[in-house]
């Protein structure tokens, strides 16, 4: 072999290698990044690191179950048209994938004796999420990078962020469940737990799929709204928790 096409093998070798790395990077950063953020939130009494490490890696592991469930019931999916499209948003992926995230914070977290305040449940739910997304985020990126390379930017700003939204909703009512003075009333907010994230992620995605016109123009400001009634439920906690602690309860 002349040096020459040695040469031109380890560029080759040297290329693959570094678009792997940046296919990693961008699957992944968001979802971390994301994790880091809301950890330097939770200030006033942080959440065991061991135990959003656990629910972050189970969230990427309920991504299995999640696929096979999905994929089921995109088999058994006989609708027409819009009615189609919202079986596939609303059950095959939001109901779906919001209860596999929820069921790994009732698994992993929600009896932990750390769980003593309700931004608690914020945390917790979004660390799942953020570990499901990763590996969902890592699916589209490395299936879809070549048909179009800013898969990985768009779904890093869009996608990613959403399951945040999603589970902030998701853990927001948990907390009002777990800390519910009375057994119905926690009932209630328990399902809420599940139906709100989903009714959320549901219409998320079936604006995007719809395709219709109308419905895309209404995208950022659903967006927008998402992002002000979360952080509007993330600050509630994050104050009742600042005064708590300075209360020293």
């Amino acid at each position: 072999m002349t040096l020459n096409r040695q040469l031109r093998r380890i560029v080759s070798v040297k290329g693959v290698i570094m678009d792997l790395l940046r296919l990693f990077v961008i699957a992944v950063i968001p979802g971390i990044a994301l994790a880091m953020g809301l950890y330097l939130t939770d200030r006033y009494d942080r959440e065991p690191v061991w135990l959003l490490l656990k629910l972050f890696l189970f969230g990427m592991l309920s991504a299995v179950p999640t696929i096979i469930v999905e994929r089921f019931l995109s088999n058994i999916n006989f609708l027409p048209g819009l009615l189609s499209i919202a079986w596939t948003t609303y059950i095959v992926a939001g109901f779906t994938e919001e209860f596999f995230k929820r069921l790994v914070v009732m698994r992993v977290a929600y009896n932990n004796i750390a769980f003593d305040e309700k931004l608690d449940g914020i945390i917790y739910c979004a660390y799942s999420a953020l570990g499901f997304a990763t590996v969902e985020n890592i699916m589209y990126v490395v299936s879809g990078y070549d048909a179009d390379p800013y898969i990985g930017w768009y779904r890093g700003l869009l996608s990613v962020p959403a399951h945040m939204l999603f589970a902030i909703t998701m853990g927001y009512y948990l907390s009002l469940a777990k800390f519910s003075p009375d057994k119905e009333t926690g009932a209630r907010y328990f399902t809420m737990s599940l139906v709100m994230p989903v009714l959320f992620h549901g219409t998320f995605n079936f604006i995007l799929l719809s395709q219709i016109h109308m419905l895309m123009i209404l995208f950022i400001p659903f967006v927008i709204y998402m992002w002000y009634v979360n952080l509007k439920k993330l600050n509630r906690y994050y104050q009742e928790s600042k005064a708590w602690n300075r209360l020293g309860i």
